[in-house]
């Protein structure tokens, strides 16, 4: 696995919002810890895994941790992903060009997900889908909000443990 491990530090980043506002991680890790979800829209795990993301923004999001999307396509394409899947967290462009914040966590392949804490240590990184380090994530965020902790799947879901990006 070639992204960031957990235990190293994760490398700064600012990249514009959709809407062209300038966010800077550093800047984000001083309210609180932040989700860093990858993703290109044409990925068929990315859009299976976002709208569980979107569930743990609408529960703990905003409120002392930090989730954000980093689109690796063009803001056009991006909005359209952003309308389909019903995201409503944040969403960042990456460079289409030279992708710095992508290869700064060294990505290969997505969804990869960085639960970053506020001290700037990766602390769960998270390559495809993963349903126990999605789980891991939305407990997380419980905590950290202080919140209880909602269900993040539906009885009548078939969620997979795994599958690959």
């Amino acid at each position: 696995m070639a992204a960031l491990n957990a235990g190293v530090s994760a490398p700064d980043f600012k990249l514009q919002t959709m809407d062209g506002k300038q966010f800077s991680l550093r800047e984000a890790l001083t309210r609180g810890p932040v989700v860093a979800a990858f993703f290109k829209i044409s990925c068929p795990v990315c859009q299976y895994t976002f709208p569980f993301l979107e569930r743990i923004y609408k529960a703990h999001g905003g409120k002392n941790v930090t989730i954000v999307g980093v689109s690796q396509n063009e803001k056009k394409d991006t909005a359209a992903f952003i309308k389909e899947y019903g995201v409503t967290f944040p969403v960042l462009l990456d460079d289409t060009n030279s992708y710095p914040a992508s290869n700064a966590y060294g990505l290969t392949n997505v969804p990869s997900i960085f639960w970053i804490a506020q001290d700037g240590e990766i602390e769960i990184s998270s390559v495809g889908w993963d349903r126990k380090e999605i789980e891991e994530i939305n407990r997380k965020a419980a905590r950290v909000t202080g919140e209880g902790l909602d269900r993040l799947f539906q009885s009548d879901e078939e969620v997979p443990d795994y599958r690959p990006g």
